[in-house]
Parts: structure tokens; C-alpha cells; sequence
């Protein structure tokens, strides 16, 4: 009976002193990208402060656009790492919040979510970014306002139309500014256009911007002329 005591007494002991603690220096992470940088890479990183080894299950992207990956599989005790998440920026422009989510054999956290925000330059913004004429509607033109950010220093632009029914012309307007002149040549029925808008920068390999342009609706119908005896 006594035997049966002392070890009982002792795998108690022993589960609370044996444990495993996978201690982050951050869980979040905030970077600030060049304008024309291709990607953002953050580095998440750990120390196991616990006396047993931890494993990885699983490290979870909340999108596509983001691929992380871990350094080791297991985590002896006191042995350090990192998590490295890489965000691909394409096009995206403004402030961009991603997650990744770790799943351990930690009995205490079994899971973590690691976040990434990345602050991207704007680039070139649209107001409006899409007009429209109903149909029937005087084919007047209307007007987009382009306008870079203030580290695009972009000089030219040039707007093409993948509707030849809609008429594109660019005029310069403050430093930094174009008017966007989009007019269809007629509104009599339903169409519409995507407007590819190229800056000149970066010089190798110039950014490509959008908007839209269509004429909608049904047009009105004639009235019909009063009968007369």
C-alpha cells in the first residue's frame, strides 16, 4: 500500500514539473513594405521555456496570399525558432491584416494566432471608380479623378478601354493629379467597359489600376400618339 502511495505521490510530482511552454516574443507583427516590393516577410519567433519537447500539428493561413512555415517539427526544451510568414502584395494597396494560426501539442495553449499587418503604400487612388449613364441618357462625358500617393512619384498615365464604344482622354490637372475623361458614343442600348489605367513607375514594370464604365437600365419608352376621331 505504501509503495502504491509513493507512486502515485510521485507521477503526480512529476506531471507538474514536466511541461511544455512554447513562449512567443511577439504574436504580432507589423511591417511597412517599399513601394514596389513584391512581398513582406515576418518572423514570429519562439523559445521553448519548458522542460519537454513540443511538436508541431498544423501552421493555417487565414488566405492564400500568405505561406507560412516553421522551422523545426519539434522543439526540445530552451532550443529557439521562428515562424516565417510571407505575404504576397500583388496589387494591394492600403492597410492589410493577415493571420496565421500554429496548433501544438501543448496541453496548456493548444493553439496560437499569429498576426501580420502589413501598411502598403497607396499608390494611385480613383474617384470615382466606376461611372455609368443610363440609358437613353445624354452621352456627356464624365469624369475620373487619378491621383497618386505621395511616394508614387508617377509623372504619366495613359487609359485604355476594352469597349471601343467608350471614348477615354487624359488631361493633367494638380501635381500628382489626372482627370480621366470617359465618354460613350451613344447610350441607346445596355453596355459596358473596364478601363485599364497604366501609370509610368515603376519603369520596368509600370502598376496597372482599373475602373469601370457602363451604360445601364432599359431606356424609356416613347409615349404612344393619343388616337384622334
Amino acid at each position: 500500500m505504501k509503495t502504491r502511495i509513493f507512486v502515485l505521490i510521485l507521477s503526480m510530482f512529476l506531471c507538474l514539473t514536466l511541461h511544455a511552454e512554447l513562449k512567443w516574443e511577439q504574436t504580432t507583427l507589423e511591417l511597412k513594405p517599399a513601394l514596389g516590393d513584391k512581398e513582406a516577410v515576418g518572423h514570429f519567433k519562439y523559445e521553448n521555456t519548458g522542460n519537454t519537447p513540443i511538436h508541431f500539428k498544423s501552421v493555417r493561413t487565414s488566405c492564400g496570399c500568405t505561406v507560412a512555415q516553421s522551422q523545426h517539427e519539434e522543439v526540445p526544451p530552451g532550443q529557439r525558432g521562428e515562424i516565417t510568414a510571407t505575404f504576397k502584395i500583388g496589387d494591394r494597396t492600403g492597410t492589410q491584416v493577415k493571420t496565421v494560426t500554429v496548433e501544438t501539442d501543448e496541453a496548456a495553449r493548444a493553439a496560437t494566432i499569429l498576426t501580420l499587418k502589413a501598411v502598403l503604400p497607396e499608390m494611385l487612388s480613383m474617384t470615382p471608380g466606376f461611372v455609368f449613364w443610363m440609358a437613353g441618357e445624354e452621352p456627356k462625358p464624365k469624369t475620373i479623378l487619378a491621383k497618386a500617393g505621395k511616394d508614387f512619384p508617377a509623372k504619366n498615365l495613359t487609359v485604355t478601354s476594352s469597349n471601343p464604344d467608350f471614348l477615354t482622354k487624359v488631361e493633367p490637372a494638380e501635381a500628382g493629379q489626372w482627370k480621366i475623361n470617359v465618354q460613350p458614343k451613344q447610350t441607346t442600348r445596355m453596355m459596358q467597359a473596364a478601363l485599364t489605367i497604366r501609370p509610368d513607375f515603376p519603369k520596368d514594370s509600370p502598376k496597372i489600376f482599373y475602373a469601370n464604365a457602363s451604360v445601364t437600365g432599359a431606356p424609356m419608352a416613347t409615349p404612344a400618339p393619343k388616337a384622334t376621331r
